[in-house]
């Protein structure tokens, strides 16, 4: 990935724009010409933008746009999440090229609403838009994607969670790691913060390595409660770490891509980019 978070920023709004024209097609696929007068752009230079935030051409990156592209995913990436924890993709294993830690606040703590908590919050660019990063003295807390909700809606999402804590504008506390985690290198520590029920979801996700994706009843079943699916869903959709607590990876095992908090178009994008770039490793 490029190392200027503006620049990703800007190639997101672009491919934000390629996806809602991909749809308008119906199917057709289109050619880069087509693509790049949409977006105002040479080809060349749409190709150059493209290949950088993708890995891969805005050709084949359209059929990762596709909506039968998750149901592909179920065919051909799915993880058993059982199979992920045995092979040491858990408790502080890979994610994203990215080492993880995490530590979870005790429920009793978690019950007072975050009385006592002091959060530090700010805006940043990411590839995926403009993104709010929360954090605590253990780690990142909180991470919201904006483009489609706006900011205020996001911060109010956000700071309603934790209605007892204290909240303080300081991005520079949050560079270091929320660099880490778009830049994907170095090593963000996480400070999960929710229910016990939500938690044992949340550490589920965090078992499904990039480019693959599961099911909410893979994940009911994984974490014993294989009747649980509706209550899953509720603790995917309410995972305050977006990205990096993969909530983007559960599907319906249908195919459907199911919800996302903060978007649809946001998903789309996530699960394109993930398996764009696993092709372009593998290449």
């Amino acid at each position: 990935m490029n190392a200027d978070p503006q620049e990703n920023d800007y190639h997101y709004q672009v491919m934000r724009r390629a996806i809602e024209r991909i749809d308008a097609a119906d199917g057709e696929l289109l050619s880069l010409e087509q693509l790049s007068d949409e977006m105002q752009m040479s080809p060349a230079h749409f190709q150059r933008l493209f290949s950088r935030w993708a890995g891969v051409s805005p050709k084949r990156f359209q059929q990762y746009l596709a909506l039968g592209h998750a149901k592909a995913l179920l065919h051909e990436r799915f993880t058993t999440l059982e199979t992920a924890a045995s092979a040491g993709l858990s408790g502080g294993g890979r994610l994203h090229d990215l080492f993880l830690r995490w530590e979870a606040m005790s429920p009793g703590a978690f019950a007072r609403k975050g009385e006592g908590l002091e959060i530090a919050y700010g805006w940043f660019p990411s590839p995926f838009g403009e993104a709010l990063a929360m954090g605590t003295d253990k780690g990142l807390c909180g991470l919201a994607f904006c483009d489609e909700t706006g900011r205020d809606a996001s911060f109010a999402d956000m700071t309603s969670r934790w209605p007892n804590a204290t909240f303080t504008e300081a991005p520079e506390q949050l560079e270091a790691p929320v660099k880490a985690a778009f830049n994907q290198s170095g090593q963000a520590d996480l400070h999960l913060i929710g229910a016990p029920f939500q938690i044992k979801v949340w550490e589920a996700l965090l078992t499904i390595p990039s480019g693959h994706v599961t099911t909410y009843s893979e994940i009911a079943q994984s974490i014993g409660h294989p009747k649980a699916v509706r209550a899953v869903g509720t603790a995917v959709g309410r995972n305050p770490i977006s990205f990096l607590i993969p909530c983007h990876r559960a599907l319906r095992k249908s195919g459907g891509l199911g919800g996302y908090h903060w978007g649809l178009p946001v998903k789309r994008a996530m699960l394109a980019w993930e398996s764009a770039r696993e092709e372009a490793k593998a290449s």
